[in-house]
């Protein structure tokens, strides 16, 4: 009798979690837990809910004009993925045709990238930084090797860069490696040729100029360094080599301004990496390396592993991924093509040029960066002799109600005085998102005229700096 009462019971139960209302079932009376781990299982439709209820919480990713991320993808690539998110991209022998799509996608950015031969050899990564932090150890391996051969010392490597996101910080902190980072100056934002050249020796491994700075967006000039560096191993011998940075540029020059010299048509350009979740239009989780040449691409920075079927190698830091990625990147080469690709981008920088344009007609901003020489993006500060009870920060504060999110920041130590707001325009990212972005910052900016916030401390709106500085990119 005692378990037939509980069987009615539970019986009794289920049907009600069954038929009633996901609000008023007994699994949503309770909160969320949040550190200790749930004893029982719950339904899948109302844990579902919750958690859906919860993000309801982060900000619109549409809005986000922080990110260099692609927030929108079509519906057929979201379905692709979707086929994917179970198969293991190391898994190559048990996925060969992914396996063959990430390398017809290789092949492409062969293509793209200008490689001078079909020796070009590449990797899909998780994202930019994976790829970024490979071609960096591949720097360093090029350089120890040279110096044990040369019998000099490989104990004190640097590397120049320019302005730098956190990547390349993370890089030389991890391998323990002198980071010479070109500093900003007034008028100079980003790297140069000369401030690059006076700063490498017998001990740098590359010079790594980015193809997109992240503070601005602006285009680091690669010929240029790349002609100085010819210069200078015509003068002293060293002969120093180039990795670019092109997170978001080589996603983007290519089809906009394919004349720009940044790629591997600079034989002094051995390794390139490029983020397929920026202006790559894949979704998030996808980044490329590239290196001209398999001998620029040290062996021992090749694995080869047998337990997963077959002798197969594998170059990445990271092992376990999706093949849904790399699927989708492939997706958006052959449904964009070249062409599709350039319209896509060329929208963007006209509708970054439009917001510079809006800017300046406020009255109250010097825009610094209007998407032309860079990636369509719009960097922006105060006037200096504008008089106002207010600054960027909380203006970019206040646009939050409006779910707008668009990052004040301070320039690294040597320009904390210049402090900026910056918007990235992506694909999705449309001429009316922007113009309804302008007509609440005009709203803001009289609401902050007529109603001044209370003075703030200085250290509230301090500079970054490299134990803490990590723009998001």
């Amino acid at each position: 009798m005692k378990n037939e009462n509980m069987n009615d019971k539970y019986f009794e139960q289920l049907r009600q979690e069954v038929l009633s209302d996901v609000y008023a079932s007994h699994e949503l009376s309770r909160t969320l837990p949040e550190s200790l781990f749930p004893l029982h299982e719950h339904s899948a439709r109302a844990t579902a809910q919750s958690i859906t209820d919860e993000l309801m919480l982060d900000g619109n990713a549409r809005q986000n004009l922080a990110t260099f991320c692609q927030t929108w993808v079509e519906p057929e690539m979201h379905a692709l993925m979707d086929t994917c998110l179970t198969k293991n991209l190391v898994d190559k022998d048990e996925y060969p045709q992914t396996a063959e799509i990430e390398q017809r996608c290789i092949n492409m950015l062969a293509d793209l990238w200008n490689a001078p031969n079909k020796e070009t050899i590449g990797t899909a990564t998780i994202g930019s930084s994976e790829a970024a932090m490979l071609g960096g150890m591949a720097l360093l391996r090029n350089w120890k090797a040279r110096q044990k051969a040369a019998g000099k010392p490989f104990d004190k490597p640097n590397l120049v860069t320019g302005p730098v996101q956190i990547c390349w910080v993370k890089f030389c902190r991890y391998w323990d490696i002198e980071h010479r980072e070109i500093p900003m100056e007034e008028g100079r934002l980003i790297m140069n040729a000369e401030e690059a050249v006076k700063r490498c020796d017998e001990n740098t491994i590359g010079v790594v100029p980015t193809f997109g700075v992240t503070y601005t967006g602006q285009y680091e000039p690669v010929k240029d360094v790349s002609d100085a560096l010819d210069a200078l191993q015509a003068s002293k011998g060293l002969d120093i080599p180039m990795h670019v940075d092109g997170a978001s540029g080589s996603f983007l020059a290519p089809f906009v301004e394919p004349d720009i010299l940044w790629d591997f048509r600079l034989p002094r350009v051995k390794s390139i990496n490029g983020s397929g979740h920026k202006f790559g239009l894949a979704a998030l989780g996808i980044g490329w390396v590239l290196w001209r040449t398999k001998e620029d691409l040290p062996e021992d920075l090749i694995f080869y592993v047998n337990y997963l079927g077959g002798n197969l190698p594998t170059i990445n830091i990271n092992y376990s991924r999706p093949g849904a990625q790399v699927v989708a990147q492939y997706y958006n080469f052959l449904r964009l093509g070249r062409e599709g690709y350039a319209r896509i981008h060329q929208a963007c920088y006209d509708t970054a040029i439009y917001l510079g344009e809006e800017l300046d007609k406020l009255g109250i901003f010097d825009v610094i960066y209007n998407g032309k020489g860079g990636i369509p993006a719009v960097c922006w500060t105060l006037k200096k002799d504008a008089k106002l009870g207010f600054d960027l920060f909380d203006l970019s504060q206040i646009l939050k109600v409006r779910g707008w999110q668009v990052p004040a920041y301070s320039m690294p130590p040597e320009q904390t005085s210049l402090v900026v707001m910056r918007a990235l325009i992506r694909h999705g990212v449309s001429r009316d998102l922007i113009s309804l972005l302008i007509r609440d910052m005009k709203r803001d900016i009289d609401e902050l005229s007529a109603n001044p916030p209370a003075k703030k401390s200085s250290k509230k709106h301090s500079s970054h700096n490299h134990s803490g500085r990590e723009l998001t990119k």
